[in-house]
């Protein structure tokens, strides 16, 4: 095994948990935090996504979000480069393959195509304004449909992650 095939198990793991980490952020807005903010009057619960999205940027969750996406890329590369070379890495690449698209395209690729432009619309509303309440229930209803999309892609790329580290 030379040194690139030798880094895929301990980047392997670190991919895990750092897919992990990403769901589970993403799972406790799809399960009670939009729900949490729906229950606030509407300049309120503007106010604080407002908050949460300009936060969220500054925070130790973009290093794991932005840190797996590099992980991911460099596995799936790693996983084209070394399958052809034996039956062990074959073996093991589908599973990185099928893990690194799932998180680059269902996660990444959904997060700025559809999250972040909803993120900076809102944060260009006025939360006092007529139209605040109608751009609140626009984002509440598009932005979690979206949010599902990454919660379910991060959740199934950890768990086929796991799977390569098993095979």
């Amino acid at each position: 095994m030379d040194l690139p095939e030798a880094l895929i198990p301990p980047l392997t793991i670190a991919t895990v948990l750092g897919s992990g980490v990403v769901a589970g952020v993403l799972l406790s807005f799809s399960s009670f935090m939009i729900r949490t903010l729906r229950e606030l009057a509407v300049p309120d619960g503007i106010r604080v996504m407002q908050s949460i999205n300009r936060t969220i940027v500054r925070s130790p969750f973009i290093l794991a979000f932005i840190g797996t996406t590099l992980l991911a890329g460099t596995l799936m590369v790693f996983a084209f480069v070394t399958a052809p070379r034996g039956a062990e890495q074959a073996a093991v690449a589908p599973w990185l393959i099928a893990a690194g698209a799932l998180y680059l395209l269902g996660t990444v690729l959904v997060t700025a195509l559809f999250n972040v432009p909803r993120n900076t619309a809102l944060g260009g509303v006025d939360p006092a304004s007529v139209d605040g309440a109608a751009a609140w229930e626009e984002y509440l209803t598009t932005w979690v449909r979206w949010n599902h999309v990454r919660t379910i892609a991060a959740s199934a790329a950890t768990v086929l992650y796991a799977v390569a580290l098993a095979v």
